[in-house]
């Protein structure tokens, strides 16, 4: 087998790596003892890095192209080599090949609960997961750093260590924000670049490029999202006063507009809202109550019910009840009720209302006859 990789080394005179696989970071190229022909064509594909190698000393780098390997256009290891007037025999390298497309979509998670002091929950457990994206940046440094003299380098061999980074890195952002639990949600573009800033320097030493970070979710316990959700309930509620007091008036509009229709659910659904209204007003104002808006009747202010059309109407206060003289609403046989009477009576029975009636002017007399 000696003898076959020997004859075959002789005839090798391309240089080049097919690369067939999702994820090698770097590869080293195979050929017999390492030689190679002088005149040799090196070919250095898009997205591609190779890397010469001398005695563990890292020489020429060359971008995407071809090259003849000459003297002239190894200039590091024509140095290290000694080869001051040309050569013509074959010369020992070390060739690497370094991947320096993306690497998208790469997976971090905390595998424990971050600790950290919320303001409002106090310590509470957080979890977190995202992905980022890398690629090759300096393959020198990919070299010397970690990959050392492996024959292949894979991503799968450097993600436990960065992801080890990440996370320490996140957990030690989040707790120096100091952004609340309830606010963590709005914050996650703001996260991940605070974090990409963090971190970029580090991966750079080991001769990689962080391209992207995200964070995409961090989850609570179940007991702190419970107390979220109570929270945000509180909140609706706050507003829940308003709310009513519109869906009220706009029932009790249709009603006005169409006695006989459908309006009078309208009515019911009203004065359902005003019920939860007053429960409502009930709250302590911490619950979210708030103060009361509508002011209460002024103390001694008469409230009468009126009888129209065999309906109940009402409560009417004084100003109202002497507009309703006036349009002829209401007469002194109208029955009416309120507070303290025991049945309904004629509005002229009544003092206070038959005092209204006298502040009424008589009919205007018939003009006399003209003789």
């Amino acid at each position: 087998m000696g003898l076959i990789k020997k004859i075959r080394g002789e005839f090798i005179d391309i240089v080049q790596w097919l690369d067939d696989s999702p994820d090698t970071l770097l590869y080293r190229f195979e050929r017999y003892e390492n030689e190679i022909k002088y005149g040799a064509k090196l070919v250095v594909r898009e997205s591609q890095i190779a890397v010469f190698v001398n005695e563990g000393q890292i020489a020429d780098l060359f971008s995407p192209g071809t090259y003849t390997l000459e003297t002239q256009n190894m200039p590091i290891l024509t140095t290290l080599k000694g080869w001051k007037y040309g050569f013509h025999s074959p010369f020992k390298a070390e060739v690497y090949f370094a991947n320096t497309r993306q690497y998208t979509d790469r997976k971090w998670g905390t595998s424990n609960p971050i600790m950290m002091r919320d303001p409002e929950f106090g310590p509470i457990r957080l979890r977190a997961f995202g992905n980022y994206a890398l690629r090759v940046k300096d393959p020198a440094d990919l070299i010397r750093q970690v990959a050392g003299t492996e024959s292949r380098f894979t991503s799968d061999e450097i993600t436990e260590q960065l992801k080890n980074i990440i996370i320490t890195r996140f957990s030690d952002l989040l707790a120096e924000s100091a952004i609340p639990a309830f606010d963590l949600a709005t914050q996650y573009d703001e996260l991940s670049a605070l974090v990409h800033k963090k971190i970029a320097a580090e991966f750079e030493e080991y001769g990689i490029e962080l391209t992207k970070f995200l964070v995409e979710n961090i989850s609570f316990p179940p007991e702190v999202e419970e107390a979220i959700d109570k929270r945000s309930s509180m909140g609706v509620i706050g507003n829940l006063d308003r709310y009513m007091q519109y869906q009220s008036a706009n029932a009790m509009e249709s009603a006005a507009e169409n006695p006989g229709g459908t309006a009078g659910e309208g009515i019911g659904l009203g004065m359902g809202f005003a019920m939860a209204n007053q429960m409502v007003k009930g709250f302590p104002q911490q619950m979210g109550g708030g103060s009361q808006e509508t002011p209460p009747p002024i103390p001694g202010e008469t409230k009468v019910y009126m009888a129209l059309k065999g309906e109940r109407q009402g409560p009417f206060n004084s100003a109202e009840l002497q507009a309703k003289i006036v349009s002829g609403e209401l007469t002194k046989d109208t029955l009416v009720w309120k507070s303290g009477m025991e049945n309904w009576r004629k509005a002229g029975e009544v003092p206070e209302i038959a005092r209204m009636f006298a502040a009424e002017p008589p009919p205007i007399p018939e003009p006399e006859p003209q003789s």
